[in-house]
């Protein structure tokens, strides 16, 4: 027996195709069949690596009788929030307005308008953990809308009306100083957990854009603790069990304090973010952990995470044999039976005992410094390396044997721009030309795939299948960023021009022009009951913030002020956020940065192949400078090598500060000075 869902393409939706529950997925159908039979619309909204989706579904939507309930009583709509990222945040919004906490699976009840009267998150199938049971709440709404209509039709009017408000995105440009910084990361060290790094309590996530500003802040302003709270952090958790020490990448987040024990899932965004933030601390601090950590996670992502058509998987599932965690979990048994005489070696460094730390099981994580190792065990650093490596693998090649947890292949435009940043920097930075072809394949991709007929932005694919559902904010800034990241890896000019386009669309389709910013959908989108428009960042960059830190580079190599203008307003509108919640800001504190830190525009004339111009490229990209945008060529359609000219027939640098300019350079001691002065003459 299957369902609806069957003719889907999303994975997480697939695996409810099978359910005995009656469901639809979002869309006329199954809107206009509530409005006709008169029922309320039960929607659940999750995603597929979702360990606590899996479990509702095994209890309640595989349960016939529950089922029923369902069927009986209300229209089932079941929604990939991965997909649909625009009905995830307006329904977990009103979620959180009615009962002051969210996530997933999220169960929410609409009217056949749309408009929510009641919701929740995981329910049991019987009444515990001071919860009802999931059919209770199943009868209860059913008889309160035969009883209590008129009663549930108001408030969810209310609550639609209360959704519905604007957010103001318009300020000035005179706040956004260095006070402004200084405020946000005077904040940040009060909610810093000075024992185990990161801001607050369990659960953590990895708070990627704070510490991207913290690193920021170092470098502008010379902040030694605001590298302290970033290098410290970035040290547990790579050091913590969110990371994988076998296979590479972080889990999605940590259930405790200690970033030991975490939700098993491994999901693009958060390693496309990780990435690219131990790649710019190694460029900062020269550690090598931090390198290592970068290239074990992109291996990964090249090994285990990548279609052969060039784009990057969503996501791999924290359960496997219907168990969470099993596929990275071990037994003192299992290592000594694998590693022989390294074992008792492999056991000290990653904290393995008789007892375990989970469940009766081992979580891998860095019991002790390899300097203190090599102390204990009397041989140097770089032999007990080896054999920790060697041990790694040996593990890892057993941990292939396991059943995998499920993949959800489906690629995100969105996510594999983050990763796309990730791959291009990297590349280029650690000279890993197969992370360059790597970056290439996937723009490639991206284009190929994921343009609509009139150039504009699909939101998903899979397995060769793109369209259905059109393209978000977020979709158009993170690619953006991630064209751009790819330009200044490559200057293959197509990659800029693309860019361009991006961002005419984005202005052209997403722009609120009475209250600033940019909405989440675009003009054409489907009409829901608001249009969303959420500034803060989540587990990814807010899609306005994005937007604006595209703005300010694009502005830079096209001198369009107007793009300098309108992502300053936005910036300046949530002047106070940032400062009060700077953890909920952190990539709009990240876009401030860049313009306190009065940035560069650098064009260098002549071909990025010959020997001249890399010597120059060298010393631009000799040390970490985010506040800077780069363009090479000759000739062409970038607006910021225009009008330039070689000097003696050589290669030539203008280095610029709002498009005043130093004298050209051919020397790159010269080029050198020119970026050390503070200011011009």
């Amino acid at each position: 027996m299957v369902n609806r869902l069957v003719n889907e393409t999303s994975p997480y939706l697939l695996q409810h195709a099978d359910n005995p529950v009656d469901w639809f997925p979002w869309g006329e159908e199954a809107l206009h069949r509530a409005e006709v039979e008169d029922k309320p619309i039960l929607l659940s909204i999750g995603y597929a690596a979702c360990h606590w989706c899996h479990v509702m579904a095994h209890e309640s939507f595989e349960d016939p009788e529950t089922a029923a309930l369902m069927n009986e009583h209300f229209v089932n709509i079941k929604v990939d929030r991965e997909e649909r990222p625009d009905l995830d945040g307006i329904y977990m919004n009103a979620v959180v307005a009615m009962t002051g906490q969210g996530g997933w699976p999220m169960t929410v009840v609409l009217t056949p308008e749309g408009e929510p009267f009641f919701g929740g998150t995981y329910f049991p199938p019987v009444p515990r953990y001071n919860m009802p049971s999931f059919r209770q709440v199943l009868l209860s709404v059913a008889q309160a809308w035969a009883e209590r209509r008129r009663e549930l039709t108001t408030s969810a009017s209310e609550i639609a009306e209360h959704l519905g408000k604007t957010v103001t995105l318009t300020g000035e440009a005179d706040g956004l100083d260095d006070a402004l910084l200084q405020q946000a990361a005077e904040t940040l060290a009060r909610r810093f957990d000075s024992q185990e790094g990161g801001f607050g309590q369990a659960p953590k996530f990895p708070p990627s854009m704070v510490l991207e500003f913290l690193l920021r802040r170092y470098i502008v302003a010379g902040d030694a603790h605001a590298l302290h709270m970033c290098s410290f952090t970035l040290d547990m958790m790579a050091r913590g069990g969110i990371y994988d020490h076998l296979g590479g990448g972080f889990a999605r987040y940590s259930t405790d304090a200690r970033w030991l024990v975490p939700h098993f899932e491994k999901m693009l965004y958060d390693n496309a973010l990780l990435a690219r933030l131990y790649l710019h601390a190694w460029r900062v601090t020269g550690s090598r952990d931090y390198r290592r950590t970068v290239e074990e996670t992109l291996d990964w992502v090249q090994r285990e995470m990548t279609d052969e058509a060039g784009g990057f998987y969503s996501s791999i599932d924290a359960d496997s044999e219907d168990e969470e965690g099993k596929f990275y979990v071990w037994s003192v048994e299992e290592i000594d039976a694998l590693l022989d005489e390294d074992a008792r070696l492999f056991k000290r460094y990653y904290g393995v005992s008789e007892s375990g730390n989970w469940e009766g099981k081992n979580i891998l994580h860095v019991n002790v410094s390899l300097t203190d190792l090599a102390e204990e065990w009397d041989e140097n650093e770089a032999e007990l390396r080896a054999r920790l490596d060697g041990a790694r693998q040996k593990l890892y090649q057993a941990r292939t044997d396991r059943v995998w947890p499920g993949i959800d292949d489906k690629v995100l435009t969105a996510w594999n721009g983050l990763m796309l940043a990730a791959f291009a920097e990297a590349g280029r930075d650690l000279q890993r030309p197969d992370y360059l072809q790597t970056a290439v394949q996937n723009a490639e991709f991206l284009h190929r795939e994921m343009r609509r007929p009139n150039g504009r932005l699909w939101r998903t694919w899979k397995q060769g299948a793109s369209g259905r559902i059109n393209a978000f904010l977020e979709d158009y800034a993170y690619l953006t960023e991630g064209l751009l990241a790819l330009y200044q890896a490559t200057f293959d000019e197509r990659w800029y021009l693309w860019a361009d386009e991006l961002v005419a669309q984005m202005l052209d389709h997403f722009s609120d022009e009475q209250a600033g910013g940019f909405y989440d959908t675009s003009d054409d989108h489907e009409t829901l009951i608001q249009r969303p428009k959420d500034p803060q960042d989540n587990a990814t960059p807010s899609g306005n913030a994005m937007a604006a830190t595209t703005l300010l580079k694009l502005s830079l190599y096209s001198g369009r002020g107007e793009y300098w203008d309108k992502a300053v307003q936005a910036i300046g509108g949530l002047r106070e956020a940032m400062v009060q919640h700077p953890t909920a800001f952190g990539q709009w504190l990240t876009a401030a940065a860049f313009i306190d830190a009065d940035p560069r525009e650098v064009a260098i004339v002549g071909s990025p192949e010959s020997a001249e111009v890399r010597s120059l490229l060298d010393i631009l990209f000799e040390a970490y400078r985010p506040a800077m945008v780069v363009a090479v060529g000759s000739k062409g359609q970038i607006p910021l090598l225009q009008g330039r000219a070689q000097i003696d027939d050589r290669a030539t640098a203008y280095v610029c500060r709002g498009f005043v300019c130093d004298r050209p350079v051919n020397d790159p001691d010269a080029l050198a000075s020119q970026l050390a002065k503070t200011s011009e003459v």
